[in-house]
This record gives structure tokens, C-alpha cells and sequence, in this order.
């Protein structure tokens, strides 16, 4: 049988891929199930998010009147806490079917809720238009996941199955301030943090696993850990200021079973 491999290199350089011979251990051989319980935090000044300015749109600037709206990019509690950060263990499992019961986001006020969610690929993403205005549901997609409609009348809902694993964007041409992202994977293994920044995804197989988390500003970071069968394995990610996300792709390499190392040579472009 062959193997998937997922490595990652930056979107200015290239790789060559050596097959050698050693192995990993496989997940599915490993038994046992553990917890993983997170943090996210965010050190220093908490950025300011910016005033939404609604009078584009009489009908969502009188949902706000005497009140000053600020984009939700930033949600930090008062001790760094990061709210809004999707979180998932990476890595290949055993196949499980994806849940019946949809994903979904609803547009109420004229925001997107929730702004961060996580789904299967193969799962059903319903987007509901919730408000006494129109809307339109915009994706911006790397993994086929494309759709653009127009929800012009309240409770309206758009399904669509979705495909490729990615963080997708979308966003809603009427109201530029209006984004959700959904974080597609192909395993059951994720979570959201909520306002205290904290996230637990359970029943993960033990052994290393590495650990990703994502922020819409800030990007992505991994980590990893060692699951032990029945107990709680706690990691801790943190974002400062002047952070950037790295800029890279993340590409899967299918290895034949007699092939037991991969051996990745990268240069960067000049």
C-alpha cells in the first residue's frame, strides 16, 4: 500500500524528493486513544481592529445605531487569550465518514456567524442568510471549493458539499467588512479556540502528532506532541507583534510501500 507524506516548502523555491531507505511509524499502528488540550495566546498590545463603516447599507447601519462596530480579527481576552484560532492535527489516519449533520453559518447583523468554523472535506456547509437584507456568498478557494451566489431574501439557505481540504475564505460582496473562514480537513481531528483562547480535541490516536494552528492575520504555526493513550497531552502556541505567517505550500507525495525514506532537497529561487 502506499503512503501519503505532506511536506511544505516556501512559494519562492522548489524541492527535489529522494527516495532512500528507512521507515515511521505508521498512526495506524499505534493503539490508544488521548487528549489534546491547547492554549493560544497572544503577547504584547492587542491590535486594534478597525471601525466597520455600515452606511453602505441603511438596512445594517440601523442595526447599529449609537454604536461603533469593529471587524472581529482580532479577539483577545484580557490575559492574551486568542479567540477565532482553528486548530487541527495533521497527518494521515484511518478513513471515517464525515457527519451527516451540516455545517453552519448564519449572517446575522450583517457579520458572518461564526467567523472561524471547522468541516470535513466530504461534509455539508450551509450558508443561511439570516438578516432583513440581501447577501452574497463568495469563496475564495485554492481546493475547488468555489461558489459565488446571492441570498436576496431573508432565510434563504445555500448548501454546497465540500470538497478539497484548505482554510477557506469567504466573504460576501455587498458588505466588504462581512468574512467567515472554514477550516476544511480530511480527519475529525479539530477545534475553534474559544474566548479564552483554550481548545481540546479528543480521541486523537496516540503517539507524535503534530499540531497546527491558524489565524487569519497571523497565520499559521505547528507543534508537536506526544499523545499517551487515556491521558491529556496540553501544548501552548503564542503570537506577538511583528510576527509574520510563513509563506509557504504544503504539497502531499504518494510513496510506494517498498519506499521507506523520502529524502526532500529544497532551493530557493534567486
Amino acid at each position: 500500500m502506499n503512503r501519503r507524506v505532506l511536506f511544505s516548502l516556501s512559494a519562492a523555491g522548489g524541492a527535489v524528493l529522494i527516495a532512500m531507505g528507512a521507515s515511521t511509524t505508521p498512526v495506524s499502528g499505534q493503539v490508544g486513544m488521548g487528549t489534546i488540550v491547547g492554549h493560544v495566546k497572544y503577547l504584547g498590545p492587542t491590535p486594534v481592529n478597525p471601525v466597520i463603516r455600515m452606511g453602505a447599507d441603511p438596512r445594517c447601519n440601523k442595526l447599529y445605531v449609537g454604536k461603533r462596530p469593529t471587524s472581529q480579527t482580532f479577539v483577545v481576552a484580557a490575559d492574551g487569550g486568542m479567540a477565532n484560532v482553528f486548530a487541527n492535527v495533521e497527518g494521515s489516519f484511518p478513513n471515517a465518514p464525515a457527519p451527516a449533520a451540516a455545517v453552519l453559518i448564519d449572517q446575522k447583523d450583517c457579520m458572518y456567524v461564526p467567523r472561524v468554523v471547522g468541516a470535513r472535506t466530504g461534509q455539508m456547509l450551509q450558508v443561511k442568510n439570516g438578516d432583513i437584507t440581501g447577501h452574497n456568498v463568495h469563496s475564495l478557494s485554492m481546493a475547488r471549493n468555489d461558489f459565488n451566489i446571492s441570498q436576496p431574501t431573508p432565510g434563504m439557505v445555500f448548501e454546497y458539499k465540500l470538497k478539497g481540504g484548505e482554510m477557506l475564505h469567504i466573504k460576501c460582496d455587498l458588505h466588504a467588512w462581512m468574512n467567515s473562514y472554514v477550516g476544511i480537513v480530511d480527519n475529525p481531528y479539530f477545534a475553534v479556540t474559544g474566548t479564552d483562547g483554550s481548545f481540546t480535541i479528543a480521541n486523537v490516536p496516540a503517539g507524535k502528532q503534530t499540531i497546527r494552528v491558524w489565524h487569519e492575520v497571523m497565520g499559521p504555526q505547528t507543534q508537536t506532541v506526544d499523545v499517551q493513550a487515556g491521558k491529556m497531552t496540553t501544548v501552548d502556541f503564542t503570537y506577538m507583534p511583528g510576527q509574520k505567517p510563513a509563506a509557504r505550500a504544503v504539497r502531499e507525495l504518494i510513496v510506494p510501500a517498498d519506499v521507506e525514506l523520502v529524502k526532500i532537497i529544497t532551493w530557493r529561487a534567486q
